[in-house]
């Protein structure tokens, strides 16, 4: 099969098209033909060689795909050999076919095609985990999106917007900021001439926001902990603006503040397993019915990987970047 594989640590030069013999399977896993793959972030981290592969996952980049299952130990599943699946794998995802565990398979949903679907899973994924379920937003809680234009970004204005729940989103931009708005948040944000805490405060009458979803870190740490309600939560999930933050931890008591990390990668296959019944169960119909849509940006082929790294890095994307790994016929 044809791969992309990353030769060195460096600048997107150093994905390269490969041969590769195609993945052998474990226990518990099918064989997908990919369609379509995601570019995330993480596989940016990879390449650099800031984020190292888990053991026994493969060294390919691409977290997320979405294709034909061709082979795998279908007997005690609802899905047969031909369905189209996207999943969430380990790796791999540059590729024609990938293995994928099948519990962190997922229908493509009704009216989706695969480019679409592929587009899907990691964001998906991490955005349920942390914001719903670490974080638990709930009820009338009010979310704090920062990088709203992020795959991340729009995957987590979308999903709590139509879930009922009152969204804000910062930006690079007013062109940005208004493309959150018209993606379901109740204010865009431009952080390079608005102060997001400021702004948070005022919408919600001083009390600020329940849950911050943050991927910046750094700085913007200490700001969040002025930003938050009380009872509020930080669910961290990178750390683009730095690993270090200096806390007024005497709010972070008498307010009873929580933040709370985490990174998707290496959890098992039942965590992710139990997150995909819930997005199948909570969030699948809500995109079958039009409430959330998918947001892709730009479309690469399998071989022009490094273009789509390149674009990422200029941060100038709305929504995702894709490679469409089978050629549209």
């Amino acid at each position: 099969m044809r791969a992309i594989e990353i030769k060195q640590s460096g600048g997107p030069e150093v994905l390269q098209l490969c041969e590769r013999p195609l993945p052998q399977l474990a226990s518990g896993e099918v064989l997908i033909r990919v369609h379509a793959a995601g570019v995330n972030r993480p596989d940016v981290l990879q390449r650099l060689g800031h984020y190292p592969v888990p053991a026994g996952a493969s060294d390919l980049p691409g977290l997320e795909v979405a294709g034909e299952i061709v082979d795998g130990d279908l007997s005690r599943s609802p899905f047969k050999k031909g369905d189209l699946v996207c999943a969430l794998v380990q790796g791999g995802g540059y590729a024609e076919y990938c293995a994928a565990p099948l519990q962190q398979c997922l229908p493509v949903p009704a009216g989706l095609s695969a480019l679409e679907a592929a587009s899907l899973p990691e964001t998906f994924f991490t955005v349920w985990s942390n914001v719903f379920d670490r974080a638990h937003l709930s009820g009338a809680d009010t979310l704090l999106v920062q990088g709203g234009t992020s795959g991340i970004g729009v995957t987590a204005i979308q999903m709590a917007a139509a879930l009922g729940h009152r969204v804000f989103a910062t930006a690079g931009s007013d062109e940005k900021a208004r493309a959150c708005e018209a993606l379901g948040a109740e204010r865009g944000i431009n952080y390079r001439t608005e102060d997001f805490v400021t702004v948070v405060k005022e919408l919600t009458g001083g009390k600020g926001a329940d849950v911050i979803l943050d991927m910046v870190a750094g700085d913007y740490i200490a700001r969040e902990i002025n930003c938050l309600a009380d009872d509020g939560r930080i669910a961290l999930i990178a750390l683009l603006g730095g690993a270090k933050a200096t806390l007024d931890l005497g709010q972070v008591l008498r307010r009873r503040l929580s933040i709370s990390g985490s990174t998707l990668r290496p959890r098992p296959v039942a965590f992710k397993a139990a997150i995909a019944w819930r997005l199948q169960e909570k969030v699948w119909p809500l995109i079958e019915a039009g409430q959330i849509r998918p947001v892709i940006f730009r479309t690469f082929g399998l071989e022009q990987a490094a273009q789509a790294h390149a674009l990422m890095e200029t941060s100038t994307h709305i929504g995702k970047i894709m490679l469409q790994v089978l050629p549209i016929v």
